[in-house]
This record gives C-alpha cells, structure tokens and sequence, in this order.
C-alpha cells in the first residue's frame, strides 16, 4: 500500500487579455488561468489535475481545493483508486462542504479537480490514456462511477447498463477507427470578439485549409457587427460550411430569439449560451423561438442535475460538458450518459487552457463505450497554450487524433508552472 503524502495547488495565470485571445460578449479581459492540483503519494507517483478560470478568483479555485487535503493526505491511496465511485460520492457529500453548493460552485470544482487527479494515478498506473481506461471497464463498473441521486426520474441504473450494454459489441473496432481517423474537431480560433475582420478572415481560411468542418463566432455585443462579421465569414467561407455562434450568456430570453433571428439568413449551425445557463426553461422557449437554429449549452452547467433538466425540456439539441466545470470524471460519465437516453450529440466546450488535453479523453470514452458514434458530434480545438502540458493535443486533418500516453493529458510542464505562477501582477518571472 501506499499513501497520499500531499495536495499541491499552485495558481497559474497566463496574459491573454493583452492579445484578446479568449475576448467575448461577456469576458472582454479574460486571463486564462489553471488553479493546479497534484496529488502526491510516498512511492514517487503524482496525479496532476487543474480548474479553469480566467484570472480574478484563481486564488479562491485554489483555496477551495486546498480545504479537501483533509480528505487526502495520510490515506493509503489504493483503496481510493479502487473504488472511484466512493471516493467521488464520499467528497460530494461531506455535508459540511456540501453546504456551500450543494454540489456546485467553486467547491463542487474543486471536488472535480481532485477526482481527476485521482483518475490521472489511476491511468498512469494502468499505462492507458484516461479513455481507454474507462472504455475498457465493464458496463456494471462504469455504472459504479456514478451517482444516480436526483437522476431517477430520467436515468436510472438500469437504463445506464442497457445503454452501455448495447455499446460493448465493436468497441474494438471503434477504437481502432480513432486511431485511424480521430475524432471531428471545430475551432473558435478565428470568432473571438476582440479580433479585427482582417484576422477573422485570415484565421477562418486557415481552419477550413487545416481541415476543420465548423468554426465558431462570438457575438452579442453588438447586432450590427455581428452581422457583419458573420457576412465577412460567410464571404470567406462560403455558404454551406458549417458556423455556430456563441453569445456567452448575454442576452434576455426574448432579446436572444430576436437577435438570432436577426442572424438567422447566414444560417448559424447553432446558437450556444444565449441566456443564463441556470435557466432551464428560458433555454426552451428560446429552442422553440428559434428553430430550426439549435440551440447548444453546457460549458457552465453546474451539475448532473441541470443537464437533466435542459434534456427533459427540449431546451438543448446539443449538450456541451465540460472537463472542470462539473465534480470530474464521474459526474461527466452520468452526463454523458443522460445525453445518450436523450438521444442528444456531445459537443465539448474546450476553449481554456489544458480544455482540449482534457475533454478529449471523454469524448473519444463516449465513442467506444457510451453512445458509440461521432456522427454530429465534434469537440472544440482553439489554438492556446498546448505548449504548457506535458502531452499537448495532437491535431490531424480537423480531428483529435487519440493520446496513447497514459494518464489524462492535463499535467503541465515544470517549467511552465514555473513561469506562470501568479505573482499578484502582470509580472512573470
């Protein structure tokens, strides 16, 4: 046996409000930042893990993971790594803790920061990469990942174990294709807000020339440069490619079925986060006000529970999890799960930093395991910061081609750490 002697957090901010790198609708200074989690035992093995924020609040991410070492630090580690869905039950509700969500906010992330560095152990371990570790569990241990409280009415754990029943012939097969073929990717390189037309131009060539099959515009500031942004889009990229849109929460209910229609002639392949991601029903009226443009959401819902809700309300035809907004690894296989009953695509938020390293792993699980099929499903790449990690996101023809080193891809190189620790001002040294 062995036992954890240490969770390390450091505060980790890279400058990108200097380039707009990241700038929408309602981020128009964002710093991407990494509140950095390593879970270290006494035989030399470290889980790394991270919460993404854009800058102010980093600190408190941090402070939030360093309140779970009670939880860690002096326990032998193989009985956590052995029964992954206690140790995610017996850290989501600690009721003292919990009390602070329940089961959101900045302390659930920090819950997720934890389990993800457990799961990066647990993979390193096994010398698999985070997907085909989980693709590789059966039904029944999948299942015991996950916490079904507040999900019965739309998943129950029988409909989980048919679901991923069904899936087990040709998981073989399907991972021999993402080794083949990859997995679809699109980019939101070119729409940032911030942008001139002139780069937008330029960075939308340079994506259909890369292969991808969708990009993304920012909008939501203002109707009228939307619609010229868009027009120059479409000029670049002519008029069947696939853009989505993506307002980042501005709008009111009514005010968002407005503006989309207002955009609706250059044919957005999808509207994402036209409202406040809490609300469930304005989602809905919006997919009805707006269709036959989808409506996608998900990089800011707190919890399992909110995904389920979005699905029973026909709010959402395409459901976007992300890697670190959720408690971790577990919580995203009951959302992947939900959206598999629902019949409803997966397509990942993974703008951020260490984002694409991170929700490729789940995407490429969901594939061989979970929904098995990447028709209209696609994770967002956009081009920051893949220099820091340890095994960067590899990119062939549009698509995420499968990472075969083991663990989950999100620990950053020492240097890195070194460089970008926060120092209280824009001063690195």
């Amino acid at each position: 046996m062995s036992r954890i002697v240490a969770l390390d957090t450091t505060d980790i901010r890279f400058p990108t409000s200097l380039s707009l790198d990241g700038s929408d609708a309602m981020n128009p200074d964002p710093d991407y930042s990494a509140a950095y989690a390593v879970v270290r035992t006494d035989v030399d093995d470290a889980g790394h893990a991270f919460v993404f924020t854009i800058g102010r609040g980093n600190d408190v991410q941090v402070a939030a993971i360093d309140a779970l070492a009670g939880h860690l630090v002096g326990r032998e580690i193989e009985p956590l790594l052995d029964d992954m869905g206690g140790t995610f039950r017996e850290l989501i509700r600690d009721s003292q803790l919990r009390w602070l969500g329940p089961e959101k906010g900045v302390m659930h992330m920090a819950i997720g920061a934890v389990i993800n560095a457990l799961w990066d152990i647990k993979a390193k371990r096994a010398g698999l990469p985070l997907w085909q570790l989980l693709a590789r569990m059966t039904p029944e241990e999948i299942v015991g990942l996950v916490d079904f409280r507040y999900l019965g009415n739309a998943l129950t754990r029988d409909d989980a174990l048919a679901i991923l029943r069904d899936a087990v012939p040709g998981r073989a097969e399907r991972e021999q294709q993402l080794f083949a073929t990859g997995y679809p990717g699109y980019t939101t390189s070119p729409g940032w807000l911030g942008y001139s037309d002139e780069k937008l131009e330029r960075l939308a060539r340079e994506a259909m020339a890369a292969g991808f099959t969708q990009i993304k515009l920012k909008v939501g500031a203002d109707l009228h440069d939307d619609i010229r942004r868009f027009r120059k889009a479409r000029e670049v990229c002519g008029p069947d490619f696939p853009i989505a849109i993506d307002a980042n929460q501005r709008w009111e209910v009514a005010e968002a079925i407005e503006w989309v229609n207002a955009l609706a002639e250059f044919r957005p392949a999808w509207v994402e986060e036209p409202t406040s991601p809490d609300d469930i029903l304005g989602h809905a009226e919006i997919a009805r006000g707006v269709a036959p443009i989808r409506v996608a959401t998900g990089e800011h819902a707190q919890n399992r529970m909110i995904f389920k809700q979005l699905l029973q309300a026909n709010a959402i035809e395409v459901m976007q999890i992300d890697a670190v907004r959720v408690a971790g690894v577990n919580e995203n296989i009951a959302n992947l799960l939900l959206a598999a009953k629902f019949g409803v695509p997966v397509c990942p938020h993974a703008g951020g930093v260490g984002l694409c390293e991170a929700v490729q792993h789940l995407s490429m699980f969901d594939f061989v395991a979970v929904s098995g099929s990447r028709e209209g499903r696609m994770i967002e790449y956009v081009d920051h910061l893949h220099e820091h990690f340890v095994t960067p996101t590899a990119i062939r023809g549009g698509s995420y081609m499968p990472p075969s080193a083991s663990g989950s891809g999100m620990e950053m190189k020492a240097d890195s750490i070194a460089e970008y620790t926060w120092k209280g001002q824009h001063v690195f040294v």
